[in-house]
């Protein structure tokens, strides 16, 4: 039988997709007597509400249920244990006002549009405070970070002597690069129907965590978590929004015990962009140091970032800097002002991405500063060993991502000089290059495999599909194991009562569930050689060695007499269903290896010289991410996440009233995201590379992966262009003419 892990083969959920029989969180049931939710936001970013006036609401037709602090039911606890940004506050507990946007009451009635009308009925006044509501207004405030990456590290690290070292190097770079405030806007609004039985909840939930999100309502409802079952079979998109349990999933939980019926809450377009999170603004000042060949002296990373009031986030821009290039002397850090805003959380690759990109900018004038060529000079500072752990990496194909990319690309025709290259219609041609990494990143993830009488094979895990796979790579990797064709195959996932699976973000699905998978899918599979070989079995497979039967193709067959052969499916009905549940977690690898998966970007831009705009014009990148389980949906994962860093580069910034906190350009129409006419065709070459140490498949992330690097390539393509370095993303056509 071919191989089936590896190949590029069709989603097995693309035709319900397609078809629209996959039915998404807000259409996943149909609950009787389901009531339709909608959220009433505050208008101040800071103060209290000194009075909230509902009975027009309450009086409107259809309404059910005017849910706000006055009335709302208190929370076993105020704080989800362990905390992700935006979880626990506000839930309509008290009168503060944290950041403009803040949900300060639910409004539940019959229809939707009944809900809506009576929304805007509800009167607020507020008792004003002032405050500072954007990173720019706080910078007297930034302080270390007290909880960073959870505890789980410094925020700052150090080692050598860089001070020493930039000081007395003969070429230095010292420059200030800036990213804005991002939202994620996956296609998919946040949605969730919570329905109660007794002390029973039902809760489907766009997720990118189902087991999380049972866990975080356990906390702040005080029900025990086998009580609660969430369930997110598909998801439109959620790009690290969806990785934490926000409050209005919690508050629809409270509305439907409160109104005693199941109740539907879908955040409108704009709610988005105040309900979920965002990516932090940040400010950056990099400093390179290097000798006159280019060789890193000193490498200086000091990030400042934004949190809300409501708990600590912080975006690591510095971690990839740690280990990226080979430099004995390196310094990272990290500072935090709290602001009137809501939480910033997870936005994909959150510190590579915005981290990178000034990393790779810098890295980009230094090779001008030196004069040599960008991608030699990241060659010469290639680092054989994550030198900010003193480890080896598990693996490491950038070298060949570097050659594969620029042999496509044809960078060795590339002229040096800024402003060179030109078109037949007189439009600048730029040629940038940037590299990529990702961590990979592995946590404890279990799996079922259950074999039906009629040889149908199950596999079952409590990970979620956002979009990127899971059902297909799930479904391949346990046919490949257990000798089946694919379409004997059933994956079921997203269902908080199967077993354990860790959140869809950091890049870790496959990584840590695919093992499982195959762990369980073996189990299974020695279950089966065992009834073939045991007294009881089939004529054909009668005095056969144990060590001289395989499966295949569905066939339990002597390896030696291939002819004697039964199907496997006789064996399960002879003996009843076969069933496997295994565990699998990291081990050791993470104390003696570093992991991490790498790419090489190289873009081509042509640039108008009247009046600025920006195209691109040619894109290839090649990417090295361990094993990969499926060609086709990682190609798919390689190209959406380079259009993602294309929006990050050119247009996508959320801009924030300085005055009120609002989110001015709250839609899709006004926050600018790339669209078909903007990219062109997109070539990806995917690097060979074996594994064997960070997990028995030899799978690292690749979801997060090729967004990084997207947004320095494309700024150092535009330097290339024009002449002009622009280090204050997103790269407009105003920074280019002005």
């Amino acid at each position: 039988m071919a191989a089936i892990i590896g190949a590029a083969l069709d989603r097995v959920d693309g035709r319900a997709k397609v078809a629209g029989t996959a039915r998404y969180a807000a259409e996943a049931a149909d609950f009787p007597n389901l009531a339709e939710a909608v959220l009433v936001q505050s208008t101040i970013s800071a103060g209290r509400i000194a009075d909230i006036d509902t009975s027009a609401a309450e009086r409107a037709p259809g309404v059910v249920l005017v849910m706000t602090h006055k009335n709302a039911p208190r929370l076993a606890s105020n704080k989800a244990s362990p905390i992700q940004p935006g979880e626990a506050y506000p839930l309509l507990q008290d009168d503060r006002i944290l950041f403009n946007g803040q949900h300060i009451a639910v409004v539940v009635a019959e229809t939707f549009e009944q809900a809506m009308h009576a929304a805007t009925l509800v009167k607020v006044r507020y008792e004003e405070q002032k405050a500072p509501v954007r990173l720019d207004q706080a910078l007297d405030r930034l302080e270390v970070p007290k909880n960073f990456r959870g505890g789980e590290r410094p925020p700052d690290s150090k080692r050598g002597d860089p001070d020493g070292a930039f000081g007395a190097a003969p070429v230095k770079i010292d420059q200030t690069y800036t990213t804005p405030v991002e939202h994620h806007n996956p296609m998919e609004p946040h949605a969730a129907i919570a329905s109660w039985e007794s002390d029973r909840l039902t809760l489907y939930h766009s997720t990118q965590g189902v087991m999380g999100s049972r866990q975080r309502i356990s906390d702040l409802l005080g029900v025990a978590p086998e009580k609660i079952h969430v369930i997110s079979h598909y998801v439109g998109g959620g790009f690290g929004c969806k990785g934490s349990c926000w409050p209005h999933v919690t508050l629809t939980a409270m509305a439907a015990r409160l109104a005693r019926r199941p109740v539907r809450l879908v955040l409108t377009r704009r709610q988005m962009f105040t309900s979920n999170g965002y990516r932090s603004k940040t400010i950056q000042r990099v400093r390179l140091a290097a000798d006159k060949d280019g060789k890193l002296l000193a490498v200086m990373h000091d990030g400042k970032s934004q949190t809300g009031l409501i708990g600590e986030f912080v975006e690591p821009v510095g971690l990839a800097t740690e280990m990226m290039y080979s430099c004995p002397n390196v310094a990272v850090t990290h500072r935090v002002a709290a602001i009137n805003a809501g939480m910033p959380t997870f936005m994909r690759a959150p510190g590579e991405a915005t981290g990178m990109f000034a990393l790779e900018s810098a890295m980009d004038e230094l090779a001008y500063a030196v004069g040599i060529d960008p991608l030699e000079l990241r060659l010469r500072n290639y680092a054989e060993k994550d030198e900010g752990k003193n480890l080896p990496f598990t693996s490491k194909e950038l070298r060949a991502c570097y050659t594969r990319a620029a042999e496509a690309f044809g960078w060795s025709r590339r002229q040096s000089q800024p402003g060179s290259m030109r078109d037949s219609d007189g439009r600048l041609i730029g040629w940038g290059m940037a590299s990529a990494t990702y961590p990979g990143n592995r946590s404890e993830a279990s799996a079922t495999i259950r074999i039906e009488r009629d040889g149908t094979v199950i596999v079952r895990s409590a990970t979620q599909d956002i979009g990127t796979g899971t059902y297909t790579t799930m479904t391949q990797v346990a046919a490949e194991t257990l000798g089946v064709p694919i379409d004997k195959v059933r994956a079921e996932l997203g269902d908080s009562s199967m077993p354990k699976a860790p959140v869809s973000g950091g890049s870790q699905s496959s990584a840590s569930v695919l093992p499982a998978v195959h762990k369980a899918a073996q189990s299974a599979r020695r279950q089966l050689l065992a009834l073939a070989s045991g007294a009881n079995a089939p004529g054909a497979l009668q005095g056969a060695r144990p060590d001289d039967i395989d499966l295949e193709a569905g066939m339990v067959l002597v390896k030696s007499d291939p002819g004697r052969r039964v199907p496997y499916a006789s064996l399960v009905q002879a003996r009843g269903p076969i069933e496997a549940n295994e565990t699998s977690k990291p081990g050791d690898e993470e104390k003696t290896h570093s992991a991490h998966s790498f790419g090489a970007h190289f873009v081509e831009v042509g640039v108008d010289p009247d009046i600025g705009e920006v195209r691109i014009r040619r894109y290839v990148a090649a990417f090295a991410g361990g094993r990969i389980i499926n060609a086709k949906t990682a190609r798919s994962q390689y190209i959406g996440g380079i259009v993602y860093g294309l929006g990050m580069a050119l247009m996508e910034e959320s801009d924030i009233d300085p005055h009120t906190g609002r989110v001015a350009n709250a839609n899709i129409a006004e926050y600018l995201v790339p669209v078909h006419a903007d990219v062109p065709d997109i070539t990806v070459l995917q690097i060979a590379e074996q594994d064997a140490v960070f997990n028995p498949l030899g799978i690292k992330g690749i979801g997060e992966l090729p967004m990084v690097g997207v947004a320095a390539a494309v700024a150092n393509a535009v330097y290339h262009a024009t002449g002009q370095r622009i280090r204050d993303l997103p790269i407009r056509t105003d920074k280019l003419v002005s």
